[in-house]
Parts: structure tokens; sequence; C-alpha cells
């Protein structure tokens, strides 16, 4: 198993709007790709930082993974857009 610690940090204020776009888009798409996802996990003394991990069987696998996501539709049209302004 590969897992992956992904660490964001967000612009000032924009991290519920990132969470509540995180559990109820890209989660559900990673995971039907066949991605585990484990978080968000919340930094108490940081409330702009995310981090989340995701985990995929194999290294091979988490390339084709990896690129059915953010190579999808649902990336590429509208998540993309959405929550890149948001990282700092």
């Amino acid at each position: 198993m590969i897992v992956e610690v992904r660490t964001y940090y967000l612009k000032p204020g924009y991290r519920d709007q990132f969470i509540q776009i995180f559990e109820t888009r890209a989660v559900p798409a990673q995971q039907a790709l066949g991605m585990q996802i484990l978080g968000p996990l919340l930094d108490l003394e940081n409330p702009d930082k995310f981090v989340f991990l995701r985990s995929f069987p194999s290294l091979e696998q988490r390339d084709q993974m990896k690129d059915g996501f953010y190579e999808g539709p649902l990336w590429k049209n509208e998540l993309e857009a959405i929550v890149m302004p948001m990282i700092e």
C-alpha cells in the first residue's frame, strides 16, 4: 500500500468552504476510482492548514488513479477552478 500525506495551506478564511467541497465532491470521486481517503485532519493551531491521507494499492495504480481524477471532467471542468484559488 502507498500512502500520501497531502498538506495544503489555504488562503485565510477558506478552510470550511474547502472542507465542504472536499468531503462532498472530491472524496466521493476519488473513492470511486479506488483511492482510500482519511481526513480531513485539522490543525487546531493553524486554521488555514488542511491535511488528508490518500492511499493506493501500488505505485502503478497510484499513477492510474490520480490521472483518472485529475484528467477527469469533474476536476478539469469544475473543481480545479473552484479549489485552486483557495490554496496558497
